[in-house]
């Protein structure tokens, strides 16, 4: 009988908790669902007022994985949802705004994707993206290379960016902005990675070209585009154990060695909100938000 349990007052059956979704370390729904609960008050104020995507692998990562935009079937009344404009036409998302709604949602069992605008604004960005991926055999100590290079570019132009891990190979890094659309953002951002190309280019390219990768960081400019989105800081990823994309401090970046502390589990992100809180948090102060030159 699959259990109810009641959050902020809504009831909500939670299903097959004992199964296994990461089969490499026997991490169960039930731990996805603990972890999701513990890291709730830093994880809802970056989802809160986004349209989400759901990037769903209800069998594990070695399942079946798809991205659900539109309100699933099922949902709760309950849950907010809301019309976002998309490029075949207007659609209904859902909006993650609370406790009960995050904890309906990690039962579909999925990863958390997010715009870089907020439903009352689509049409401005508010935050700046970088994704940065290695082509092997560059890892994510050269990540942290081109991090540190973009951070001290951005900050040239009065913009603060703070890093995260993918939670896969590599690095994003996130700025607060005012005042600009996603395609003036996305136009700015694509100037910065073909400068970070020109400064490094043993170490940088700004195209997609497979064939251009290997051994350098793909800045990934494109994912400012208002119809792209990314991993949600705090997100599970699907891969093959329950690795997060973690905040991480410059001190981090700066000093990441070989690169094997820049990987954070589950448990490891739970000790980390603990010891340090929200390393994002900044992100949502709008008076820090920059403006592009």
């Amino acid at each position: 009988m699959t259990p109810i349990t009641e959050v902020e007052g809504r009831r909500l059956a939670l299903s097959n908790l004992e199964k296994v979704l990461y089969p490499e370390t026997g991490f169960t729904k039930g731990e996805v669902l603990h972890y999701y609960a513990t890291v709730a008050e830093v994880l809802l104020p970056h989802l809160r007022d986004r349209a989400v995507s759901f990037l769903r692998y209800p069998d594990g990562p070695d399942g079946q994985v798809f991205f659900t935009k539109n309100v699933p079937p099922g949902t709760p009344e309950w849950v907010t949802t809301a019309e976002v404009p998309r490029s075949e036409g207007p659609a209904r998302m859902v909006l993650v705004q609370d406790l009960a709604s995050l904890m309906w949602a990690a039962n579909l069992v999925t990863e958390f994707h997010t715009p870089q605008w907020v439903v009352g604004a689509p049409g401005e960005a508010d935050r700046l993206v970088f994704d940065l991926d290695p082509g092997a055999p560059a890892t994510v100590v050269e990540c942290c290379e081109v991090a540190l290079w973009l951070r001290d570019r951005l900050a040239a132009d009065g913009i603060e960016a703070f890093a995260k891990t993918s939670g896969a190979k590599g690095l994003h890094l996130l700025a607060a902005v005012r005042g600009a659309s996603s395609e003036e953002v996305s136009a700015y951002a694509k100037g910065v990675a073909v400068e970070a190309e020109r400064v490094m280019p043993r170490l940088v390219v700004h195209r997609m070209t497979r064939s251009l990768r290997a051994g350098k960081v793909f800045v990934d400019w494109s994912q400012n585009a208002a119809r792209k989105t990314t991993a949600t800081v705090y997100t599970l990823r699907a891969r093959g154990e329950p690795f997060v994309s973690a905040p991480v401090g410059w001190g981090e970046v700066a000093g990441c060695g070989d690169g094997e502390g820049m990987a954070f589990r589950a448990g490891e992100v739970v000790d980390r909100v603990r010891e340090f809180g929200d390393l994002m948090s900044p992100l949502l102060d709008r008076g820090r938000a920059g403006r592009l030159p």
